[in-house]
Order: structure tokens, then C-alpha cells, then sequence
């Protein structure tokens, strides 16, 4: 058994934690095959009075401190894969805000899924790469809270816009006469903009209650980032209305999206089954980028949900399968709307084409100014 030594300063040594003989500094020994106890069910007080039993002033992410020298091979792969996905969403973005000839409604709502994909990575990846570099990884009160928050509601609105797309596409293959008439500029807005109050509608909830519960010690997340089940276990008190309306939420926010996502694509099989060869051809295209990006993300999701539910995996198994999870769509959407899609991959083309003169033309200039010299 593999033990990690840390430390870090605090004013105090909290309860039911040993210190070292070494002033104001609190000695962090985790161990590679198990985590730190978590005896929440008490409010205890230091011999003289001087730890507040009224709650805690930061947490600490354990993360995956366990990792030893896997670490830095890790790090690299995780700091790759986040330049990867905010050069894929970035580009998607400037492509789609700037090409005049992609006027599209789906456009429009890819770009709004781009920007919920680097949002929504941006709120972990980088806590999760500076925690490999320093040997305990802090977060306050507030800030924990307010990534929760901002994680689960991004992770909910880019559910919702991938829903959205099923219904763009179902008008767009069922009712092709309609379309532009129905599709117009203000109900795209509506539709995004419903998305995002979807998506803060069932995170607010389970996040106020968080909120409100009293948090006592210990302040060890065992986790990458402030998962909502993993803070739960920290509460001191009875968690089960947290418990029903954190599941209650999700499953609204799970089977709403994928239900209509799976009526959509219904009634488009059902569309294409009385079109000539050449149409369904055409359709399929169509929908085949988001059908793809739609499946992985709900594949990844349910390993998730094994994960978690199955009591055979180890807590650090878990941890590794949310992060690729996390990480998983944001990195494969820009891939697979590029490559599966020859509108978005021509405009992809012709901005990379603009640069490409300009840096041309800046390394000739160069050579020619120091041929003269």
C-alpha cells in the first residue's frame, strides 16, 4: 500500500485529522488504494475551540492524486486534447459568424453548440491540468458551487441544442416547403434561447439545495472537479431530498432531450422511406453528422451511469470514465461536422486559404528585405 505525502498551510488543524508536529501545517496522506474516511454525521470542536464548526472555508480536489508517475503522461494527453477542442469549436465559430454563404438555421445552431462545448470544458479542463502540477489542489466555497453549477447547466443546454438540431433537421427533410418560412431568424433565437433556460432550469434546483446544506469536514472531494453526488457525501446532515430531486432533474433533462431527439429521427426514417434513392441519398447526408455526435453522446453517457451504479469499479475508474466523458463530444464534434459535412468543410478551406497568402507573402517580404541587405 502506497502512501502520498502532501501538506498544506492552514491556520488550524481540523478534527479528526493528525498533524504532524510541524506548525500551522496540515500533513495530506492519501492513500493509492482507498480515500479519506467520510464521517460526515457529526459537528466536532478542537480541544480549544479554535476549528468553526459551522462549515468549511475551501475544498480540496482530490482528483487523481493516486496516479504517481502516470501523472505527466496524463497531463500531456489532457492539455492536447483541450487545444484540440478549443481550436476545433473556435474555428467552427469564426467559420460559421463569418462566411456569408453559411446562412443555414443549422449553422447557427452549431455555432451555439461549439461555444456550450468550450464553456463547458473550460470549467474543468484547466483546473484539472493545474492540479497535476502542484500537490494539493484548493477551490473555495463559492467557486466549488459556482463550477457545479456552470458544468451541469452547460452540460444540460448542449443536450437541448442537440435537440434542437433534430427538430431543424426534421423540418428540413419532412416539411422542406415549410422550412424557410418556419425557420426564421426569430424562432432560431427562440430555440437557443429555450435551450439555455432549459438547461439552467434543471441545474438550478439541485444547486440551491447544495448550497444551503451545512458542510462541516472533511473537505476532500473525491473527484476531478466539484461532482454534485461526490460534495453530497460531504454533507452534514440527510442528503435524501437532495438525492430525489438531483435524480428527478436529470432524468427530466435525459429522457426530454433524448425523447424527442429519438421522434425526430422517427419521423424523418419514416419521411425517407417514401423517397426516391437519389432523396433518401441526400437526407441521410444530412443527418448523419448529427446522428453520429447524438450517439456517441448518449453512449458515453450511459457508461457513465454504469460507472457510477455498478460497484465493481474503483472510485479512480469512475473518475478516468467522467473525464473522458467530459471531454469525449467537445473533441470528436468539430471532427465529425468537418469532415461529414462539405458545406462547413469548403468554408473550413477558403479561411484557411485567406491566412495562407497573407503568411506568404509576410515570408517574402522578409527574404527579400535580407537578400538587399
Amino acid at each position: 500500500m502506497e502512501w502520498l505525502v502532501t501538506t498544506v498551510l492552514v491556520p488550524q488543524s481540523p478534527p479528526g485529522v493528525i498533524q504532524l508536529g510541524v506548525p500551522n501545517k496540515l500533513i495530506l496522506l492519501f492513500c493509492s488504494d482507498s480515500y479519506l474516511p467520510l464521517s460526515t454525521n457529526h459537528r466536532s470542536s478542537s480541544v480549544n475551540e479554535t476549528w468553526q464548526p459551522d462549515g468549511v472555508d475551501f475544498f480540496i480536489i482530490q482528483g487523481l492524486a493516486n496516479l504517481g508517475e502516470k501523472k505527466m503522461i496524463v497531463f500531456v494527453f489532457l492539455l492536447l486534447g483541450y487545444i484540440i477542442i478549443l481550436g476545433g469549436n473556435s474555428m467552427i465559430i469564426f467559420v460559421a459568424t463569418t462566411d456569408p454563404k453559411l446562412t443555414s438555421p443549422m449553422y447557427f445552431f452549431l455555432y451555439n453548440l461549439s461555444l456550450v462545448d468550450m464553456v463547458y470544458t473550460t470549467t474543468t479542463i484547466p483546473n484539472m491540468l493545474s492540479s497535476f502540477l502542484s500537490d494539493v489542489t484548493t477551490i473555495s466555497v463559492p467557486g466549488c458551487f459556482t463550477q457545479m453549477f456552470v458544468f451541469i447547466q452547460f452540460a444540460v443546454t448542449g443536450r437541448a441544442i442537440l435537440t434542437v438540431m433534430a427538430y431543424d433537421r426534421y423540418m428540413a427533410i419532412c416539411n422542406p416547403l415549410r422550412y424557410s418560412a418556419v425557420m426564421t431568424r426569430p424562432v432560431q433565437l427562440l430555440l437557443v434561447g429555450g435551450a439555455w433556460v432549459f438547461g439552467a432550469l434543471c441545474t438550478l434546483p439541485a444547486s440551491v439545495l447544495a448550497w444551503q446544506r451545512p458542510y462541516c469536514g472533511p473537505n476532500v472531494i473525491r473527484h476531478a472537479w466539484c461532482d454534485p453526488s461526490s460534495l453530497r457525501r460531504l454533507v452534514c446532515g440527510n442528503t435524501s431530498v437532495d438525492n430525489i430531486v438531483s435524480i428527478t432533474f436529470a432524468l427530466v433533462a435525459l429522457l426530454t432531450t433524448g425523447v424527442l431527439i429519438l421522434t425526430s429521427y422517427i419521423l424523418i426514417g419514416v419521411s425517407i422511406s417514401r423517397m426516391g434513392v437519389a432523396q433518401r441519398l441526400k437526407a441521410f447526408t444530412t443527418c448523419t453528422a448529427h446522428l453520429t455526435v447524438v450517439s456517441i453522446s448518449y453512449t458515453a453517457a450511459s457508461f457513465v451511469y454504469i460507472s457510477y451504479r455498478v460497484g465493481n469499479f474503483r472510485p479512480e475508474v469512475r473518475m478516468i470514465v467522467s473525464v473522458l466523458y467530459s471531454a469525449l463530444t467537445p473533441f470528436l464534434n468539430p471532427m465529425i461536422y468537418s469532415l461529414k459535412n462539405k458545406e462547413l468543410k469548403d468554408s473550413i478551406r477558403r479561411t484557411l486559404s485567406r491566412f495562407r497568402p497573407a503568411a506568404v507573402s509576410a515570408t517574402k517580404d522578409v527574404r527579400d528585405t535580407a537578400s538587399s541587405l
